[in-house]
């Protein structure tokens, strides 16, 4: 098992004085789960960037804190800042070594597939991760998907077709499918989608025009009324 390491201090800061430690390149963060309290902490943002690049959210990392106290973890979350594309704020979630866990694998696609390359088909991905039962130390990044085996339109990789590593479960249903390739449209397709997006756009503009022309009407019953009322007043 290749264990990611990642160094992290005690946090005491909080609230808003957390902008400080970001603005010095630095993320606070919490951990939580077995064999610890849950702790507030802080790491190095680009160190995190480098050891998430490597490990993902299903390898386990050895988060050392200040030193000493060595947790096996896994990263169960992770806020980002939309404007700067950097991270804010992470979830670590401490494990048993020696008791199974549910997580999450992402689902890697390799190889090329003839059914796209030589007869233009679309790629289809309907799973991009899987649901897994194993204990921490059978864990892995991600499980590869081998498209190559996709040579007609008929072809289809499914749950029960992967090869799983030794020890993972997957507790999805194992005849979902995770990858296909449709056939690319044929030329009377193309025409009768074309028909139809025509027809949703005039159908469109029709009832736009009705309900103008609705809330013109509407708009005009007050004014009749009001003209009807000053000739009652005269009389």
């Amino acid at each position: 098992m290749n264990t990611l390491t990642l160094q992290a201090k005690v946090r005491t800061e909080v609230g808003r004085k957390t902008n400080v430690l970001r603005a010095q390149g630095l993320v606070p963060a919490v951990v939580y789960g077995a064999d610890t309290e849950p702790q507030s902490i802080v790491i190095d943002r680009n160190q995190f960037a480098k050891m998430y690049k490597a490990a993902g959210e299903s390898s386990l990392v050895e988060l050392v804190i200040d030193g000493k106290n060595a947790l096996h973890v896994l990263i169960h979350d992770y806020q980002t800042d939309p404007l700067r594309d950097e991270v804010t704020h992470v979830d670590f979630q401490s494990v048993d070594m020696k008791k199974e866990i549910e997580a999450e694998i992402q689902l890697k696609f390799v190889g090329e597939s003839p059914a796209v390359k030589a007869l233009g088909g679309t790629l289809m991905a309907s799973l991009d991760e899987v649901k897994v039962k194993c204990l921490p130390s059978k864990l892995v990044r991600d499980i590869e998907v081998d498209i190559s085996k996709l040579v007609t339109f008929d072809d289809a990789i499914r749950l029960s077709d992967l090869v799983i590593p030794e020890g993972v479960v997957i507790l999805d249903d194992l005849h979902l499918t995770v990858v296909s390739v449709t056939a690319p449209r044929t030329e009377e397709e193309l025409k009768a989608l074309n028909e139809t997006v025509v027809e949703d756009v005039t159908g469109v503009a029709v009832e736009k025009k009705k309900e103008d022309a609705a809330e013109g009407e509407e708009a005009a019953v007050p004014v009749a009324d009001k003209k009807e009322e000053k000739k009652a007043d005269k009389k």
